[in-house]
C-alpha cells in the first residue's frame, strides 16, 4: 500500500500542472481590467499602465504564467491585489471556518444518511421506505440557497432561536450546516438503500439468518460493512464538493469563509487570490480521492494495491 500511496503522490504532481494552465487561462479571461480597479475609476490611462508594469500584467500570458508556476514552486503565492497582504495568509486565515463547516455538515448527513439509507433498504416497499426516499428526493431538489433562506426566516427571525449568521458561537453553525448537508444526507440514503438492497441478496446474509443471527446482527454486523465502497466513494466526492462548493451558503449566511472570500476576490478581480484558492480546492479533491482510494483496503481486505 505503501508503494501505491507515494505512486498517487508523485501522479499529482502533473495534474495540478495542468490544473494550473487551465486555472491560469480561466482567471485572466474574467472580464474587466484588475489594474483599473487598483488604480480607481477616476484614474488615467498612465497610471492604469503603471499598475499594469507593477503587476505584471503587461507581459505575455506565457511570461505571467512561467513566474505564477516559478512563485508557486517556491511557496509564494503573491500579494493580494485588494489587501496587500500576502495570499498565504488571506487563505489561511478563512480555510477553518470553511473546513468545520464543512466537517460537521458531513458528520451529520453522513450519519443521518446512513441510518435513513438501511431503514429504507430493510423495510423496502413499504411506508417506511417510501417516506425515506420521499425525504431523500426533497433534499436533493430543494436549492440549498432557498432552503438556507427558509431556515433562517424560521428559527432565526420567527423563533429567534438561532443566529441569522456569521460565525459566533457554535449555534451559528447549525443552520449552515444543516442546509450545506442536505444534499449530501439525501445521495448518502439514496446510495446506502440501493447498496444495501444489493448485498442483503448475498449467499452469506442467507446463512447468517439460517444460523439464527438476529436480523439486526445481520443489518448491521455484516451487511453493512460490506455495501459500504459505494457509499464512502460518494462521501468523498461530496466532501471534496462542499470544501470547494460551499459559495453560496457562505454567501447566505455571511460565513467568514473560503466561498467569501473567492466571490470577493472575483469581483475585485484579484488575481493571485482566485488563482490560489482554485489550485487549493484541486488539491483538496486530489487528496480526498486518495483517502478514499485508501479506505477501500480498510472496508474489504481483498482489495490490494498494487
Amino acid at each position: 500500500m505503501l508503494k501505491y500511496f507515494l505512486k498517487r503522490l508523485i501522479g499529482i504532481i502533473p495534474i495540478l500542472f495542468f490544473v494550473s494552465i487551465f486555472i491560469f487561462l480561466f482567471v485572466h479571461m474574467i472580464p474587466g481590467d484588475p489594474a483599473r480597479l487598483v488604480a480607481g475609476q477616476d484614474a488615467s490611462l498612465a497610471d492604469v499602465q503603471a499598475v499594469q508594469r507593477e503587476l505584471g500584467l503587461d507581459k505575455p500570458l506565457y511570461t505571467q504564467y512561467a513566474e505564477f508556476v516559478k512563485n508557486i514552486v517556491q511557496g509564494d503565492f503573491g500579494l493580494s491585489l485588494k489587501t496587500k497582504r500576502p495570499v498565504f495568509d488571506e487563505i489561511a486565515a478563512r480555510f477553518m471556518p470553511t473546513f468545520w463547516l464543512t466537517f460537521w455538515s458531513m458528520i451529520w448527513a453522513v450519519l443521518f444518511g446512513l441510518v435513513v439509507g438501511v431503514f429504507s433498504a430493510t423495510k423496502r416497499n413499504k411506508w417506511q421506505d417510501y417516506l425515506g426516499m420521499f425525504g431523500a428526493v426533497s433534499g436533493i431538489s430543494l436549492p440549498s440557497f432557498w432552503l438556507g433562506l427558509m431556515l433562517i426566516q424560521l428559527f432565526a427571525v420567527n423563533l429567534g432561536w438561532l443566529p441569522t449568521g456569521g460565525m459566533d458561537s457554535w449555534k451559528s453553525y447549525i443552520l449552515p450546516s444543516i442546509t450545506l448537508g442536505a444534499g449530501v444526507a439525501a445521495v448518502i440514503a439514496r446510495f446506502s438503500r440501493s447498496s444495501l438492497m444489493e448485498v442483503m441478496k448475498e449467499d452469506y446474509i442467507r446463512t447468517g439468518r439460517a444460523k439464527g443471527l438476529k436480523e439486526n446482527k445481520v443489518v448491521w454486523g455484516h451487511a453493512l460493512k460490506n455495501s459500504m465502497i459505494p457509499v464512502v466513494t460518494m462521501a468523498g466526492l461530496q466532501f471534496g464538493f462542499l470544501l470547494g462548493g460551499s459559495i453560496v451558503i457562505e454567501t447566505v449566511f455571511s460565513w467568514p469563509g473560503l466561498g467569501r472570500l473567492l466571490i470577493d476576490s472575483v469581483s475585485f478581480r484579484d488575481y493571485p487570490v482566485i488563482q490560489a484558492e482554485m489550485l487549493l480546492f484541486a488539491l483538496e479533491f486530489i487528496l480526498i480521492n486518495l483517502f478514499v482510494d485508501l479506505l477501500y483496503g480498510v472496508l474489504n481486505p481483498q482489495i490490494r494495491y498494487e
